[in-house]
């Protein structure tokens, strides 16, 4: 009877200590916060306009750590090995968390499994865009004046695996075009070589592109979401111009390894969603071209998923493989 009370006493004792410990998060180091892409793209972004609130918001610093390469698969499989206990996260985005695992005959992880989501950041349209001197004025134009240039015509983007590169697949499963795609390290310098003439359309966020369209160096082709953009409101839907089949928003949100403590991702997705709702925030995205999409973690899980399923079937029909 009294091994029995004492077992049972240093298991609530475990227990008591085991809830401290998670309502005392985050208090023993500071955060890591692993992005996948280079500093100055549009993760880069997301991380650093939500860094600074939330390091304060948990009293805890909060480091930014570059971790490049493969689609950004080398950052979330990295994040697959750590520990869950919410000190290592990562900003996660639609390439490797919807698109790349499925480009490979051996994937490196499962993106719906594999993950603790805590909560979804940011969506946005992505941006049709060419050269200013092209004939085509928009979308509908561009397609037409490319089938007539049979073999000729390329399409940038920011990686093999990439949002940007199973984007312009998606043109080309939804016009019947065969354009060839080149793609580059990042984004800027896919910019670079649509500017320099070597490829003629890129479709990529408003975080990269919004800058080189408002200053005149890029013309908008179209907007691939289902609302016009309030920073180019001149700019047609792909919908309004008959090819609603392109539609497609990025996301960004935070998430974990698997297996974090609810208590902890319920303290991260609070926090954050206060961030979010902060008007400030909410202006800095709208301003490059995305839109604050607060989503707690069961509803990030569910939206990450569904995004699965769109670019798995598009990727199985395109016969799309990298290795």
């Amino acid at each position: 009877m009294s091994r029995a009370l004492a077992l049972t006493a240093l298991a609530a004792f475990a227990a008591a200590g085991g809830l401290a410990s998670a309502q005392g998060y985050p208090s023993t180091k500071p955060i890591r916060l692993i992005v996948g892409y280079p500093p100055g793209g549009g993760i880069d972004f997301a991380a650093r306009t939500v860094q600074v609130p939330l390091q304060e918001a948990l009293k805890q610093q909060m480091v930014v750590d570059y971790k490049p390469g493969a689609s950004g698969m080398i950052a979330a499989t990295e994040l697959t090995r750590q520990a869950p206990d919410g000190y290592t996260l990562l900003l996660a985005n639609t390439g490797p968390f919807a698109i790349a695992p499925y480009l490979q005959s051996k994937p490196p992880y499962d993106p719906v499994k594999q993950f603790t989501y805590i909560g979804q950041i940011s969506q946005g349209s992505y941006i049709a865009v060419t050269r200013p001197d092209h004939p085509a004025k928009n979308l509908k134009e561009f397609v037409a004046w490319a089938k007539g240039q049979p073999g000729k015509v390329n399409f940038a983007s920011g990686g093999a695996g990439t949002s940007t590169h199973l984007n312009g697949e998606l043109m080309n499963q939804v016009t019947g075009l065969d354009m060839t795609h080149v793609p580059y390290k990042g984004s800027a310098p896919a910019v670079q070589d649509l500017l320099g003439g070597q490829t003629q359309i890129l479709i990529d966020a408003g975080s990269v592109l919004l800058p080189q369209v408002k200053g005149g160096k890029l013309k908008a082709l179209a907007v691939t979401g289902p609302k016009r953009d309030p920073q180019l409101p001149d700019v047609p839907t792909v919908k309004e111009l008959g090819l609603g089949g392109m539609e497609s928003v990025g996301f960004q949100g935070l998430v974990g390894p698997a297996g974090m403590p609810k208590d902890v991702v319920d303290r991260l997705s609070a926090e954050l969603a206060k961030v979010l709702a902060q008007p400030d925030i909410q202006a800095k995205f709208a301003g490059a071209g995305a839109e604050v999409h607060s989503l707690g973690p069961t509803e990030f899980s569910a939206f990450v998923k569904a995004d699965n399923e769109k670019w798995a079937k598009l990727i199985r029909e395109r016969k799309l493989q990298l290795d």
